[in-house]
């Protein structure tokens, strides 16, 4: 039986791009797949940054923090490449963007160090906690689990510091288990949002205006393009990030990719992004006879395409 995740770590995977100024709900409405400009102060959203292609350079939960200031929470090693492609684009528009990832700290909590008012939101909520955003995040087995960001010298809450401290190992296998990934540097460029879900956890908006790939984000929901989803996978072998997967009855062509993958009680976990005539075949990591991958279910219902 896997033991149930509880307590809090330090997330230093993960960092922080500043966005602030008057035209920074502006700037980042022009270039993020979701709807920032109508998110109220203190909330947040998934989102994310594509190439004119569609293709997702990186994937963040952007906080408001204020009417003129965001918080970007990105994986680290994306970090710079991301913060310098953003500010090729901000040109004349009232906002400046920095790596604050020294001046925020950023927790992972779970189980009972996420107060019971946190627990009853829905992902992507948040509760304030004095200067601190706690945001929802979607659950893993069952157990509940949020992202606090806070100023660096913030103090942590008693319930929070007193809580027991999480493995990193434990953390990566909830991210994988929660169904929803940040893009890695071995991915970068390697997916339209749908391929990861994205549509599926509020992390796309379609009734928002014009942004770098938007024409091919909407032509793959709306005219029934979308040939790949994600799926969650188990392995006895150790899948690596950008990894190709097979069909067992093609060693020709791969079906998929794996995206994020950690250690679990019994072996391996994984996301694996693939065509989704395969998620019925028999799946191999590596070619057509590696380690055999086995299916393993979401915590949330993937949307039908329209």
């Amino acid at each position: 039986m896997t033991q149930a995740l509880q307590g809090h770590l330090s997330l230093q995977h993960l960092g922080v791009i500043r966005a602030e100024g008057a035209d920074a709900a502006s700037f980042l409405q022009g270039q993020l797949s979701h709807d920032v400009q109508l998110l109220p102060v203190g909330q947040a959203r998934l989102a994310a940054f594509l190439s004119a292609k569609g293709r997702m350079q990186a994937s963040f939960i952007v906080i408001k923090r204020s009417a003129d200031e965001f918080w970007l929470i990105t994986s680290r090693d994306v970090l710079p490449a991301t913060l310098k492609r953003l500010s090729m684009f901000v040109l004349r528009a009232k906002c400046k963007l920095s790596d604050a990832t020294e001046a925020v700290q950023l927790l992972g909590l779970a189980g009972d160090a996420v107060p019971a008012e946190a627990r009853s939101l829905a992902p992507w909520q948040v509760l304030a906690l004095g200067d601190a955003s706690m945001v929802r995040l979607y659950a893993a087995e069952g157990e509940s689990r949020a992202l606090l960001a806070a100023p660096a010298a913030s103090a942590l809450p008693t319930q929070i510091s007193g809580s027991p401290a999480i493995a990193p190992q434990a953390w990566q296998l909830s991210m994988v288990q929660a169904g929803v990934p940040l893009i890695t540097t071995p991915v970068v460029d390697a997916f339209v949002p749908q391929m990861l879900n994205f549509e599926s956890v509020d992390g796309v908006s379609f009734k928002k205006g014009c942004y770098p790939g938007q024409e091919v984000v909407a032509r793959s929901q709306f005219r029934g393009t979308l040939k790949r989803r994600m799926y969650r996978l188990a392995s006895a072998a150790q899948p690596q990030p950008g990894q190709e997967v097979f069909a067992a009855s093609d060693d020709s062509q791969p079906v998929g990719t794996v995206v994020q993958a950690a250690a679990s009680a019994s072996g391996f976990e994984a996301l694996v992004s693939m065509q989704i005539t395969a998620a019925s075949e028999p799946l191999h990591l590596g070619s057509s006879t590696g380690a055999a991958l086995q299916l393993l279910s979401l915590p949330y219902t993937l949307k039908e395409d329209i």
